[in-house]
């Protein structure tokens, strides 16, 4: 192998480690247990050696929050039914499994400040960083080629996101409140959203940026 070929794996080893560290810390302790220093003593690197890979805590965010996404549209897409309907609410149980599986993961990444600077995308640069939101946008696809849903794609994939963040965000910051069993839950919020968008076709949000 070629010396230059070689550093370049090297380099994405070590940064594939490094993300792997990062996930770690998130998990154990949350959005303010991810520091540089953290990062560097979790891999036995010197703080300098990781800022040649991540600048700051917002790069490595940002790198830990793409990730996130890919592991989550490999979940959403494993043993995907044959029927669009049951594809795209398989779907949906995995989106809120995977919030509950990794809550400060979850919370990192969906619903801390922008730590991670998506909100400042457009809807291309969030397209090509979210190939869970693709996926996403397929599986409203294929049941609206089916015509088992009508109306806008782009609005339904948007509904059925806000309502299982919602859920999801609910269940993790409030776990005393009286919501019952837990799946239980999630099953009747899948099916109370996929009943309204079933009920009506939906039209296109009112956004100019998708122009």
């Amino acid at each position: 192998m070629p010396a230059r070929s070689r550093r370049e794996t090297q380099k994405a080893e070590i940064r594939a480690e490094l993300i792997e560290a990062a996930h770690a810390l998130v998990k154990e302790d949350g959005y303010e247990g991810l520091t540089i220093r953290k990062l560097a003593a979790r891999v036995g690197y010197a703080p300098m050696s990781v800022y040649s890979y991540f600048p700051d805590k917002h790069s490595i965010l940002f790198a830990l929050a793409q990730d996130a996404f890919a592991v989550l549209a490999r979940r959403m897409e494993r043993d995907a039914p044959a029927d669009p309907l049951e594809a795209l609410t398989k779907l949906m149980r995995e989106y809120a499994a995977f919030g509950f599986d990794n809550p400060n993961e979850y919370r990192t990444v969906f619903m801390t400040r922008d730590p991670a600077g998506f909100a400042d995308m457009d809807l291309q640069g969030i397209h090509k960083d979210n190939p869970a939101l693709l996926l996403l946008l397929q599986r409203v696809q294929a049941c609206v080629d089916a015509g088992v849903l009508a109306g806008d794609v782009f609005a339904i994939a948007t509904l059925i996101w806000t309502f299982g963040h919602g859920t999801v965000s609910l269940l993790i910051s409030f776990p005393n409140y009286p919501f019952g069993d837990r799946d239980a839950y999630v099953e009747r919020s899948i099916q109370v959203v996929l009943a309204g968008i079933r009920s009506a076709p939906v039209p296109p949000l009112d956004d100019p940026r998708r122009c």
